[in-house]
């Protein structure tokens, strides 16, 4: 599935649509290059669940816990891992628990210790905004991700700065 993000408010508005069709817990990974919105895809995502402060990426903290309401959330940023075993000392697998939200940046930096994430989300700059490619690679992302398809199939004109592509 791919979408289309023509400014920051509609790249908000999907992450909070993305953030309730999780219903907060799974993985995801977020992938793209430093400044292709991962972040702000994440305080979309928070959002959804009531958060309304700023969110910032934990670039040196490594991890930025989020209790709201009844719901965790984990947003981690792995950009400076500099070995995959640091998300073990850490306590990565506490962190990493099912009934988690767990948000992560730069998945790359820690190959061979994540598990497989539910939905993987790859962000690219484009000519006007972002654009969004997502892919559900668990029985659990496809369910997260058919009713944004869903919502594609119906709706697949340019609608509050989402282009349903």
């Amino acid at each position: 599935m791919q979408v289309q993000l023509n400014d920051e408010v509609a790249h908000v508005a999907f992450g909070e649509a993305l953030g309730r069709a999780l219903s907060g817990r799974g993985r995801v990974y977020l992938e793209g290059d430093l400044g292709a919105g991962k972040t702000t895809l994440t305080r979309g995502i928070l959002r959804a669940y009531g958060y309304q402060g700023a969110v910032k990426s934990p670039t040196y903290t490594l991890v930025e816990p989020y209790e709201l309401g009844d719901q965790r959330i984990y947003h981690l940023d792995l950009y400076r891992l500099a070995d995959p075993e640091e998300l073990e000392f850490m306590g990565g697998r506490d962190v990493l628990a099912d009934d988690a939200l767990c948000l992560i940046e730069w998945p790359s930096r820690g190959e061979g210790w994540l598990p497989a994430p539910d939905v993987r989300i790859q962000l690219c700059v484009a000519a006007q905004g972002r654009t969004a490619r997502l892919t559900a690679e668990t029985a659990f992302g496809q369910r997260v991700l058919a009713p944004l398809e869903a919502r594609i199939i119906d709706n697949s004109r340019e609608s509050g700065g989402i282009q349903w592509i």
